[in-house]
């Protein structure tokens, strides 16, 4: 008899489920749609986090995510499901998991999606149990699970049980969020972990029959002795414009300190792009670098779509001292799907999938616009859910700061994104919100960029969210925003010079069916 998995079963599972979903709906039933997002993805109640299990199966994107069904602050982890045929318009489907078992009776945590040879879809994720009050460095024991499909839909699965323990004695507490690949025949997985002297690293196990895994080694450690834990990992292979393969590594650092432009998150989700041959460490080629610059991104998941695009997912945490949606009876959304390309500048582009035009209403083409300095231009009266096509002209523009003023409201209130010209960077600034936290974040541009004398960008504006896309995802900021009641304008400025815009469209922007 072959290896079998471990499961303690300690409360009914689709009882578990039935009061969780109970739960969701009584939030919603009483759901402040004030900041509640039309074109995200949120849970119709109560506080979601990372995105999990992301796939395509069967004809249907589905995406699954961290849950908690009784309350607008995190807590125990259930998993919650939405799939689309479009990734257009999307249907909530009933809450996948619950924890239910000894391995896992203090939340079902996250994890990745994989189609094995047997056309069986497979949920592996992690498993936590607090220990001693969350107290101590024997605080959790996390573990590594296994769930399959049921049905065509992945609506219903099954709990296999425990696949991979926690050898303690070689790790501090953090050990969980498995992502699971097929190269040259076997089966790899990569999960996160604090080591036992606290450093964040990545370990790497085999398997070839997806079932029964054993250790390889560590795939990669973190060098900043800071860093002690790398969450949600990914990994996974990109091809340059020249055809060269390289491999991406990503995680949520866990004690980055800030510094500069970096690292100014409470923990911060980047990548390393480099080389992988099977049954060796990562090799990193390039300095760790954020995948969004905005104030409010983390826990991103990607996955192998069916026509070979690398697309992703993130998680816009609030993160914030404060998140004034808590009191509207939700909490928490993703950002839009984006396809991870590798240019041939070496670096990592991120823009928005390509079915995302499908949310195109009607459009408005504002054509060339000039402004005088410290001018202000009222282009939308009331944008609720929008996306902006800008293009600035540095070359011919004087001005300091040029861009847009957002969700502006009669008290004075909005977000500014603008081009920073003593920066040389977007910025996305929050000095002047009613409500929620403040600060500034600002995303680079490379001297090639600045020399080329144009900057593009997309800025999806959806009731409490501001995604900016510089360049075609070369870099993107996304931030949360709290507008006041009111008429929510768009205004387009100049600050201390005149500006020269190139071209400037409004796409009216389609709910997604989540509301």
């Amino acid at each position: 008899m072959g290896f079998v998995p471990t499961t303690t079963p300690i409360r009914d599972h689709s009882a578990e489920l039935a009061k969780a979903e109970a739960a969701v709906e009584q939030f919603a039933a009483t759901r402040n749609n004030r900041w509640y997002p039309k074109f995200h993805i949120a849970s119709n109640g109560g506080w979601i986090n990372d995105p999990n299990g992301l796939c395509y199966y069967r004809g249907r994107w589905h995406v699954y995510y961290q849950l908690h069904p009784y309350s607008t602050q995190w807590g125990p982890m259930h998993w919650g499901h939405v799939s689309s045929a479009d990734m257009v318009t999307w249907r909530r489907e009933p809450i996948a998991m619950a924890p239910s078992l000894e391995q896992e009776r203090d939340g079902v945590f996250s994890g990745s999606a994989v189609i094995g040879d047997d056309s069986t879809l497979r949920f592996y994720y992690t498993g936590h149990r607090t220990l001693n009050g969350g107290d101590g460095p024997d605080r959790a024991k996390e573990v590594q699970m296994l769930a399959t499909a049921q049905d065509n839909n992945a609506v219903h699965l099954t709990k296999q049980g425990m696949i991979v323990d926690c050898p303690s004695s070689k790790v501090d507490c953090d050990f969980r969020d498995p992502k699971v690949w097929k190269t040259d025949g076997t089966w790899y997985m990569t999960f996160g972990v604090s080591s036992a002297a606290k450093r964040g690293q990545m370990w790497l196990y085999t398997s070839h029959d997806m079932v029964e895994w054993a250790f390889d080694r560590v795939l990669f450690e973190h060098p900043d002795p800071d860093v002690f834990m790398l969450e949600c990992p990914d990994f996974f292979p990109v091809t340059g414009p020249d055809g060269t393969e390289k491999w991406v590594i990503g995680f949520s650092a866990m004690g980055s300190k800030p510094h500069g432009f970096m690292n100014r998150n409470a923990s911060n989700a980047g990548y390393m792009i480099g080389s992988w041959t099977p049954s060796e460490a990562f090799q990193p080629e390039t300095e760790f670098r954020l995948w969004d610059c905005g104030h409010n991104f983390y826990a991103p998941q990607s996955f192998a779509a069916p026509d070979g695009r690398q697309l992703m997912y993130g998680w816009m945490s609030p993160f914030a001292r404060t998140a004034p949606m808590q009191d509207d009876g939700w909490c928490g959304q993703l950002t839009l799907p984006r396809e991870i390309t590798l240019g041939a500048d070496n670096d990592l582009h991120t823009a928005p999938a390509a079915e995302i035009a499908g949310l195109h209403a009607d459009t408005t083409n504002l054509g060339p616009i000039d402004l005088t300095a410290n001018e202000e231009r009222v282009i939308a009266d009331d944008a609720e859910a929008v996306e902006i096509e800008l293009g600035l002209d540095l070359s011919h523009s004087t001005a300091e700061r040029m861009g847009l003023k957002i969700h502006s409201t009669n008290d004075g209130s909005y977000i500014y994104v603008a081009y920073d010209d003593q920066l040389g960077r977007i910025v996305i600034d929050r000095q002047t919100a009613a409500r929620g936290d403040r600060g500034y974040r600002a995303a680079p541009l490379s001297a090639a960029e600045i020399a080329s004398g144009t900057v593009n960008l997309r800025i999806f504006v959806d009731r409490s969210s501001i995604e900016v896309y510089v360049n075609d995802g070369h870099q993107v900021l996304s931030s949360y925003s709290y507008p006041s009641e009111g008429p929510r304008a768009i205004e387009l400025t100049s600050e201390s010079g005149t500006a020269h815009i190139k071209a400037i469209k409004i796409h009216q922007l389609k709910g997604i069916g989540l509301e």
